[in-house]
């Protein structure tokens, strides 16, 4: 449990530093005072001044925050030039979005290390047997793992539909295949079954097209970051497609059953630090996607929230009354708290009835 803590807490505070590093390099280079850049959250342990920013430590180890000059009408604002509120709306709009760009920066290399070290997925027209189940007519044929099926009774074999087709077209009568094995290629017979145990083929085996190419060295981190920004870009399209669907539950009166709040997370986490580091690292690339779409959805308190507003000012002209923000994005933070609280409430009853997070996973997946 002690080990799952600490990752948690490590793969948080690394989604919210980066996001808040996004901001506070964007400040910085705008001529924006930053106030305080901070870890954890306060009440602050530890503090020390460098340039014109406090760099502090937190009591709660969770994330960080960058405190901004200006950043509303209720702060006390000594120098008018290094305030953010008074910076011009492009300004404003690139210090908004920084945090967002710097969570897919985060993701795309999350998921750049991961293939530079599992290698590159390339789909081919071999069909592999990667698995072979016990009594099944292909243990009986003496496939083994890794064999490549050529043929089918004269057949080629170019794709696992191809495979699948003309294994169901013969059940239940003896068939050849043309098998590689390394160099050799050889014939061995089989009847595929007409009734097969339940989750199981004719033949009893898993197949794959797909091959792991592993690129030289020095080509490595240039063809990590194309897959990386690859894997990013799927995994924007199941984000978005998710946050569609949990609006459309919401708007229509359904409790949506596949969202996780902080206990979930806690749960994934500690289920993906149990594979080892590059699952947890592939998995910090998820979250940071998650994250980076999250806050650009135009919603108070939230980073699009803000850019919002931005973009209304831009449009009449006119700045919305600052006070009249603030309120706005507090009654935003207040209804997302309370939502968080009510996905963190299913999160245990899921843990509970699960009976440990090994439970909560199934549930989630199901």
């Amino acid at each position: 449990m002690l080990f799952s803590i600490i990752a948690f807490i490590a793969v948080l505070s690394i989604l919210v530093l980066v996001h808040e590093l996004g901001h506070f390099f964007a400040a910085k280079r705008a001529g924006v005072w930053v106030e305080e850049f901070g870890f954890g959250i306060p009440p602050r342990v530890f503090g020390k001044r460098f340039g014109d920013t406090i760099y502090s430590l937190n009591l709660l180890p969770f994330g960080g925050f960058v405190k901004l000059h200006g950043e509303t009408t209720e702060d006390t604002v000594t120098d008018t030039s290094k305030a953010f509120l008074n910076k011009n709306k492009r300004v404003r709009a690139v210090i908004i979005l920084a945090g967002v760009v710097m969570n897919f920066i985060l993701a795309i290399t999350a998921f750049s290390l991961v293939y530079s070290f599992t290698g590159i997925p390339k789909e081919t027209e071999n069909v592999k047997v990667v698995e072979i189940r016990e009594d099944s007519p292909a243990a009986s044929s003496g496939l083994t793992i890794d064999d490549i099926v050529r043929k089918i009774d004269g057949v080629e074999i170019t794709s696992n539909a191809v495979l699948i087709q003309t294994v169901d077209a013969n059940k239940g009568r003896e068939i050849t295949l043309d098998v590689q094995r390394g160099d050799k290629i050889f014939e061995t017979k089989v009847i595929p079954r007409e009734n097969p145990p339940e989750g199981e083929g004719a033949l009893g085996v898993l197949i794959s097209t797909t091959e792991i190419y592993f690129p030289p060295i020095w080509q490595r981190p240039f063809i990590g970051i194309y897959y990386g920004f690859k894997e990013s870009i799927f995994w924007s399209g199941i984000v978005i497609g998710g946050f569609i669907k949990l609006f459309r539950d919401l708007f229509g009166g359904v409790v949506p059953k596949d969202i996780a709040g902080p206990v979930g997370i806690f749960a994934l986490t500690s289920e993906a630090a149990k594979f080892g580091i590059l699952p947890l690292i592939n998995f910090i690339g998820i979250l940071s996607v998650n994250l980076a779409i999250l806050n650009v959805i135009p919603f108070p308190a939230l980073d699009g929230g803000r850019l919002l507003f931005v973009v209304i000012e831009s449009f009449f002209g006119k700045r919305i009354v600052p006070k009249v923000e603030a309120t706005i994005h507090t009654v935003g933070m207040i209804i997302l708290i309370l939502l968080i609280l009510a996905i963190t409430a299913s999160d245990i009853q899921k843990l509970i009835l699960g009976g440990g997070i090994s439970g909560y996973i199934e549930s989630v997946f199901k």
